[in-house]
Formats: structure tokens, sequence, C-alpha cells
């Protein structure tokens, strides 16, 4: 088994955690994220994915799950931020993330680019690394395999202008997926409950990743407070 297939035996059928916090956020912090990820490790999770170097050299530390490392930046004429240029991509190879998720929606990219422009150069770079396929819709999902991604997710359902207001998690998006592509189906997105995570496992889907609902206590805590408002 080579190590592309010993990293996705290692997900499949099980839970990957999102341990993130952005700069705005009360518990950004890559001492944070490093407890986050450690307790989620505890919790039994069997994947970490997670935002900056930083956090994903303090993750490593105490963590030896697989993880999937993105770059969050915002660059200004673009709505692409989920480790959105090849830079960003530079950066992760080089601290060595098991899997690299980028935004592989049909957005235009800060360079002025598509994903059909930009991926087919950075498979080319780098041929022996795993990259996951962050999608908004079917389409797009079915569009990154075509172009060599290893794995798909729904992750951006719901959060391009074309998919606002989407009842997450996407189950219709995730099930077509499922039915049409031979490569892993990555449910992610708007999973607030171990039912959620049932029903999207239930549909076939290769592993799904839970974030806000375990790691970020201040968008929990509102959910509470608007159940009694």
């Amino acid at each position: 088994m080579d190590h592309k297939d010993k990293i996705f035996e290692q997900l499949r059928g099980k839970l990957i955690v999102s341990c993130q916090a952005l700069p705005e956020e009360p518990l950004h912090s890559p001492y944070i994220m490093g407890r986050m990820a450690y307790a989620a490790k505890l919790g039994g999770a069997s994947g970490i994915r997670a935002n900056s170097v930083e956090d994903i050299r303090e993750i490593k530390k105490t963590v030896d799950l697989p993880i999937i490392g993105i770059i969050k930046r915002v660059y200004e004429g673009s709505d692409v931020f989920i480790t959105p240029t090849m830079e960003e991509i530079d950066l992760l190879y080089r601290e060595g993330v098991d899997i690299i998720a980028l935004d592989a929606t049909n957005r235009i990219r800060p360079d002025g680019k598509t994903i059909e422009e930009v991926f087919p150069l950075i498979r080319e770079k780098y041929k022996d690394q795993l990259f996951m396929a962050d999608c908004s819709t079917f389409e797009e999902g079915k569009k990154a395999y075509e172009l060599g991604f290893d794995c798909v997710g729904s992750t951006l359902s719901g959060y391009t202008a074309y998919t606002k207001g989407k009842a997450l998690p996407d189950t219709d998006m995730l099930s077509k997926l499922v039915s049409e592509l031979p490569v892993p189906v990555i449910a992610e997105g708007g999973i607030w409950t171990p039912d959620a995570l049932k029903t999207v496992f239930d549909l076939g889907v290769y592993t799904a990743v839970v974030g806000t609902a375990i790691t970020r206590p201040m968008e929990i805590t509102k959910r509470f407070v608007n159940a009694i408002q």
C-alpha cells in the first residue's frame, strides 16, 4: 500500500475535525489550536484540518494524525481565499501536510485565472502530493476530479454567491458526487450534530469534516442563545 492509499485508509469511515481560528476570533493562537487538535484526537478523531503553517506546526507536536492543510488568505478583487495561489501551495508543501486543500470553485482566482488553468500546473509541480478540492456544486466536484484532484469535498456549498441559502449539509451534492466519482468524497460544511454526521455517512461519503460544531465555542454559544431568544 503506497503512502497515498495509507493516508486515505486512515480516514475511511472516520471523522476529521477542523481546528481553525481566524485572527478576529477569540481562540486565534497556534498553541490553542494545538490543544484543540489534541483534544479532538483524544476524542477519537482520525484526521485534522488546519489553517496556516504556524498552527499546523504546533498541531504536529502532539498529534500524529493525517492533516489536511489550508492557508486562508484574502486577496483584493477575488472571493477565493482557501489556498488561493501557488504561494500558499508552496508553503503547505514545504511544511509537509498529508493533503493540501484548495478552493476548486469556478470563481476567478486572485491571479485572474480559473481552477482549470491553475490546477494542471500545481499537479505538475507536486506530483506526489494529495490534493483536496473544496467545491460548492456537484459540477465543480466533477470538474475537480477530471482535473486530477485526489478527493473532493462539499466544503464551499452555501458559501459561494450562487449557492447562498442552500440547506447544509448539502446531501444532494454529496449523493451525486458519491454515485459518480471514483475518488473519496468528503462531506464538509454544516454538520452540526452527530445525527447529521450519520446522515452524510449513510449517503456513502468516504469521510467527513466537522469544524464549527466542535471547535468554535463562540458560534456554539450563539446557537444556544438563539434558541432561547
